[in-house]
């Protein structure tokens, strides 16, 4: 879920977020890992953009990673592979308030290289900026704040603004999602227009990714429940345990329960 919200964000707004992270509105284009010969290592959110002469590498982590940094040195030298005169930018972004000493580090060592790269913990930074950029907008709901639903209202009227509905659709949803990590979810429908987010592609595949969850656990249930009822038949006919374990990969634990059930 935040996956596609940051993908869409960075990717839509690449002007507002090249003007928070590197200073200047610098035009962007996608930049897919697979130009790198990379297959990416497992992140929440994984973004290469670039310039004529500029990479930029922006991360959004919910959760502090222990191989962040490798991580960071990793990309850095596959991009100077591949684009041997481009700049790199690498920017880590924590969304989720955390005491982890992980987030505040900003160097990895290897041997005698070392290597450095930017970190932003948004519960640190200051809200004026990402209140004045349509693509910064959800991502205010997370800066500094001592009143997270007083933050959120803000948000939604600085929304309201927003001319373009299919824009401020995707922008509402994407500050539900935000806001969902500080906020609880029945506050949120009271402050944000649940009918616009409705019209969000993000809102859509939202939607998508649970129903698909919700198959892929219905079927998984129902093949249990295929495996339990097989063993029973199986027992019934007298077959010894150790048989019914090797035909139908249920555990012992499994077959004590269906025993449990027979009694």
């Amino acid at each position: 879920m935040f996956d596609n919200v940051c993908k869409y964000l960075a990717e839509t707004f690449s002007e507002d977020y090249a003007a928070w992270l590197l200073g200047k509105p610098v035009a962007l284009t996608t930049l897919s890992p697979k130009e790198l010969s990379l297959e990416p290592i497992r992140a929440d959110s994984l973004i290469l953009e670039q310039s004529d002469d500029l990479v930029l590498h922006l991360e959004f982590q919910t959760e502090p990673d222990e191989i962040m940094g490798f991580r960071m040195l990793d990309y850095r030298v596959r991009v100077h592979r591949r684009f041997p005169h481009k700049d790199m930018r690498q920017v880590v972004v924590y969304l989720k308030k955390t005491s982890s000493p992980l987030v505040y580090q900003d160097t990895f060592q290897l041997g005698e290289t070392s290597h450095r790269y930017r970190v932003i913990r948004l519960w640190e930074e200051s809200a004026a900026p990402f209140l004045n950029s349509p693509g910064l907008l959800p991502l205010a709901v997370l800066t500094q704040s001592q009143n997270p639903t007083a933050r959120l209202r803000e948000v939604a009227l600085a929304l309201d603004t927003i001319e373009d509905r299919s824009a401020k659709a995707n922008l509402t949803t994407a500050t539900a999602v935000f806001g969902g990590l500080l906020v609880k979810s029945e506050l949120i429908r009271t402050i944000l227009r649940s009918d616009i987010m409705k019209e969000s592609a993000i809102y859509q595949e939202i939607l998508q990714e649970g129903e698909q969850r919700g198959l892929l656990k219905g079927e998984q249930r129902g093949l249990l429940q295929g495996k339990l009822e097989v063993a029973q038949r199986l027992l019934e006919r007298g077959l010894p345990i150790s048989e019914v374990i090797s035909i139908t990969g249920l555990s012992a634990e499994d077959l004590k329960q269906i025993s449990s059930h027979r009694q």
